[in-house]
């Protein structure tokens, strides 16, 4: 209980962001909703297509709504310049605009068309303008269903924008995929309860405004909206009342190592005087795109991943031949700097439980690929879709009975519990010895390497002072200390948390 509330009270900067967030996309979507519904109540075509593109949109998984704004945005910036922001609040703000449409336009073109012909006839007879008919007559009569409208769109763009964390916007999404990648429940707990508070606290003070709206009270809806203003106005103070900072942005992956290494760079670079912020649980293919576009200044990414993902190789040369060819396409196509390798490496392993393996008589990929027919394989969500699982499927000629995807922790406890029989594993995870796995060996090289490596954006590849806060941390980190401080996180008892984690792996390198 102490650690929920300790994650609990820690949460002002991503409540106050998120705030802002779902008040934008709110303001956003009225502003969008209110004109387009008067449109609608006046003509039946427009009504139909606005409405069936509304339900389009709400069809879509909020997930993968955010996601496609980030390459939208990414194409706009040939048109708008570099200056045009892919990942964070405006992509964000869009998609949960979007979100918000359907319930604001539809509560308002029903009220439009239920509003009594008598009273509009009345309207029409002393003579108003189509202006003064809208203002004085079809706006106070439609304004309670509007606003109920606005308190359904609020719940939903509330609990939505905790999903904005993927696209490396600041929310209270932030705790929640945090705690879940970590098994750290006290934050997924405090994120939830934090979101579903500010929902609860967002509908009554609107439902507020509703009743004033209904009942003819202005005072009550003015009270309700001036709260709702102060709220705005506090979140708004807690994100900018320090006026502009020069932050140094570091980006992460969605899993333990990434949170660990982000938090490790970070302490390194406060030490030295900077101001850092952490963007997590960024997908491999927006975590990449986000460092060549300067969105975010640092990332540790991996050689086999860039090699695959992002140059498209499919051959696999030597560990250095490899990372200088990846150096020189970075600086050719984005003008990221490759800094240099981190001193281990985080390769892609089928594993499988030692008992198991033994039952089988499994001890590398080519005995997997004769027993794959009976087997159930997980994956974390990306692996089967990435260019390593098809180059190795196809050296080996695997076909497994069924293929399931995990977060990336949640794997170990599937493998564990026996719901599947081999995972695709990561070598520097510490749960591999802890959960006592065999690593089945790659006899035909189908997986490249995959050294951790630095890579600073082409914006701050040019700031010296960051440069040379950073070398140290090159080469600094073998396996073992890394599996550890993984370890460390993602373990059931006394874990600790990717900034504790860190510090411990700082002091184990020498750091």
């Amino acid at each position: 209980m102490n650690g929920f509330w300790a994650a609990l009270t820690s949460l002002g900067p991503q409540l106050s962001a998120h705030v802002l967030l779902s008040a934008s996309a709110i303001a956003l979507g009225i502003v969008v909703a209110l004109p387009l519904a008067v449109w609608a109540s006046r003509s039946p075509p427009v009504a139909r297509v606005a409405l069936g593109l509304a339900s389009l949109v709400q069809t879509v998984p909020a997930l993968a709504l955010l996601a496609l704004f980030f390459p939208i945005l990414l194409s706009l910036r040939v048109i708008f310049g570099e200056g045009l922001p892919t990942l964070g609040f405006l992509p964000a703000l869009l998609a949960l605009a979007l979100y918000a449409l359907l319930p604001i336009l539809r509560n308002a073109v029903t009220a439009q068309a239920n509003l009594d012909p008598g009273v509009l006839e009345a309207a029409d007879g002393v003579g108003m303008t189509k202006w003064q008919k809208l203002r004085l007559v079809e706006a106070p009569l439609s304004a309670p269903f509007i606003m109920a409208g606005i308190r359904t769109a609020s719940v939903w763009t509330i609990g939505a924008a905790t999903l904005a964390t993927t696209i490396g916007q600041p929310s209270l999404g932030d705790p929640i995929f945090a705690g879940l990648q970590t098994q750290n429940w006290a934050l997924v707990l405090a994120g939830c309860v934090a979101s579903a508070g500010l929902a609860l606290i967002a509908d009554n003070l609107l439902g507020m405004i509703e009743k004033g709206l209904a009942t003819r009270r202005a005072k009550l809806s003015l009270a309700g909206l001036a709260i709702v203003a102060v709220g705005i106005g506090a979140a708004l103070f807690a994100q900018f009342g320090g006026g502009e900072r020069d932050r140094v942005l570091i980006g992460a992956k969605g899993f333990s190592e990434q949170y660990v290494l982000a938090r490790l760079i970070g302490q390194r670079l406060e030490a030295n005087g900077f101001q850092v912020e952490y963007r997590d649980g960024l997908g491999s293919a927006v975590a990449h795109s986000a460092i060549a576009s300067s969105d975010i200044d640092l990332l540790v990414d991996y050689t086999g991943t860039i090699w695959t993902n992002q140059m498209k190789r499919q051959d696999n040369p030597p560990r250095d031949q490899m990372l200088a060819e990846i150096a020189e396409w970075e600086r050719q196509t984005s003008g990221t700097l490759v800094l240099g390798r981190m001193g281990f490496e985080n390769a892609y392993a089928f594993a499988m439980r030692e008992d198991r393996a033994e039952q089988l008589g499994i001890e590398d990929l080519t005995d997997l690929a004769r027993v794959a027919p009976q087997l159930t394989v997980g994956g974390d969500p990306e692996f089967f879709e990435r260019p390593e699982w098809i180059a190795v499927r196809d050296a080996y000629g695997l076909q497994f009975a069924e293929q399931r995807n995990f977060a990336p922790t949640f794997m170990y406890n599937a493998l564990q519990s026996g719901e599947t029989d081999v995972i695709s594993a990561y070598t520097s995870d510490g749960r591999i010895a802890a959960d006592r796995l065999r690593v089945l060996d790659d006899p035909r090289g189908a997986f490249p390497n995959y050294d951790a490596v630095l890579l600073v954006s082409p914006e701050s590849a040019s700031d010296a002072a960051l440069i040379a806060a950073l070398e140290p941390l090159i080469d600094s980190i073998d396996v073992t200390a890394m599996r550890e401080a993984n370890f460390a996180v993602d373990r059931e008892k006394d874990k600790l948390t990717p900034d504790e984690a860190a510090r411990l792996l700082a002091d184990r390198v020498g750091l």
